[in-house]
């Protein structure tokens, strides 16, 4: 029998149990020991179980083919979980932060010892489900993004490790909502990057490739005399869909088609996309940008910048 994806069978049942468990476990204990740090890592466990099913569901709506509805398949469910998760973890972090600088006016005792056993069991735990998905973390938002859940989970335990030894050993109170306010900042930062990202996607952004290499390889073919009104995007941050406009000479459909696999090859070759569409012209367009409507932004850019001078 193979082995299953990362978010299958499993590892998806192992991972999601981890969380759910490791959730009471510190909610009890941080409520018993008085740690917002505590508190702040079974809220962030509790985010990362609904992470987890959500991813799941996810990744297996996006296995679907392509059809009516869907002529490029779903692959973009991943893509909006992604999106979803980091927005979720961000606003746990925000409403973290504004709770430790309320911790910060007014302190509360903390039992050092419980919360230092609890965190230690809860690390172990963390660091278990991280591995259970570190494989595919790094090709694939979705599950870089409950990944992430994770292993800031797995940071914020071990935080919570030093501050316990501290407040246990020299009563610095402070340092509990010190603690969580790094720790929430730092999942903050690390989830900027999937959401930008995943906003670039879903707004149809242009993946990042030498365009004018593309041209030069393209105009090396033999019969292809121009490339005009451009058009790429991204499905997912794996999948890449590209469609130009090619001057041929004039010739018999017949003859064109080898050169449509010549184009083909050298895009996918060499830039990595996944699917070509090519409308073959002979004259039309020949005077036109690479990137259509490029030439005109330029200059209405230009003619902007002359008014206020």
């Amino acid at each position: 029998m193979h082995e299953e994806d990362p978010l299958t069978g499993r590892r998806f049942l192992g991972v999601t149990l981890l969380n759910i468990g490791i959730t009471g476990f510190e909610l009890l204990g941080g409520v018993v020991s008085g740690s917002l740090a505590l508190l702040s890592d079974a809220f962030h466990n509790m985010g990362d179980a609904v992470s987890i099913v959500l991813s799941y569901v996810a990744h297996r709506i996006s296995q679907r083919g392509e059809d009516q509805q869907n002529t490029f398949g779903y692959r973009r469910a991943q893509i909006l979980a992604a999106l979803l998760n980091s927005f979720l973890l961000i606003l746990i972090s925000a409403f973290l932060v504004v709770e430790a600088i309320r911790r910060f006016s007014h302190p509360e005792p903390i039992h050092g010892t419980l919360m230092f056993w609890v965190a230690v069991i809860s690390l172990a735990a963390n660091l278990l489900s991280t591995w259970l998905l570190s494989r595919g973390s790094k090709h694939n938002l979705n599950i870089r993004a409950t990944y992430l859940h994770l292993l800031s989970d797995a940071l914020g335990s071990v935080a919570v490790i030093v501050g316990a030894v501290l407040i246990a050993t020299v009563q610095w109170y402070w340092v509990d909502p010190l603690l969580t306010m790094v720790v929430a900042i730092y999942i903050m930062w690390e989830s900027w990057p999937i959401i930008r990202e995943t906003i670039r996607i879903l707004m149809q952004g242009a993946p990042e490739l030498d365009y004018d290499a593309i041209r030069h390889d393209l105009l090396r073919i033999d019969g292809v005399t121009g490339v005009h009104h451009v058009h790429a995007w991204m499905i997912d941050e794996n999948n890449i869909i590209f469609s130009a406009h090619v001057n041929l000479h004039d010739q018999p459909l017949s003859n064109v088609e080898p050169v449509y696999r010549k184009i083909e090859n050298v895009l996918c070759q060499d830039y990595h996309i996944s699917h070509v569409t090519i409308q073959a012209e002979c004259r039309r367009g020949s005077d036109e940008q690479m990137i259509y409507g490029e030439h005109d932004f330029r200059q209405f850019s230009e003619s902007e910048n002359a008014k206020e001078k």
